[in-house]
């Protein structure tokens, strides 16, 4: 297990114990895992991004600290959150972010998840021009997700 994945791991675990809002001090968190302040802001930006379901509130300097919360809404009001944030375009990645949060906060099914991980990857559209891939993407996402609510 890598660096990133174990002050991920930590953070989902002190998350569960404080029911979804967590504040942590930037400087104590890299002292405790043994590596400098940037990595707690690679792991910020890429495991608690709102595609993951999370806000994360940062204020930098002395005193400064990372609040992380865990958003928990009804199951269409998510889908609804989620369909309106896709936008005209979404890169595979984040796309697969999304249908991996729906699918953990069981807001869609273990069968719709892997449905839309066949449907949104690059295998599948391949014969579509590179440059028009991320606008149909979205657009097969918002559909499914519609269907979903």
């Amino acid at each position: 297990m890598g660096i990133s994945d174990m002050i991920a791991a930590f953070i989902r675990e002190e998350l569960e114990d404080t029911d979804g809002v967590l504040e942590l001090q930037r400087n104590d968190l890299a002292q405790r895992f043994h590596c400098v302040p940037s990595q707690i802001n690679y792991v910020m930006s890429t495991r608690f991004s709102p595609e993951h379901g999370y806000i994360v509130e940062s204020r930098r300097g002395g005193g400064g600290y990372i609040r992380i919360s865990r958003v928990r809404v009804d199951r269409p009001t998510l889908l609804m959150h989620f369909i309106n944030s896709i936008g005209s375009e979404i890169d595979g990645q984040s796309a697969m972010a999304i249908v991996q949060n729906l699918y953990e906060t069981e807001s869609i099914t273990q069968e719709t998840a892997e449905l839309l991980q066949i449907v949104l990857g690059d295998a599948a559209l391949r014969s579509v021009p590179r440059l028009a891939r991320d606008m149909l993407r979205a657009d097969l996402m918002r559909q499914v997700l519609i269907h979903c609510v």
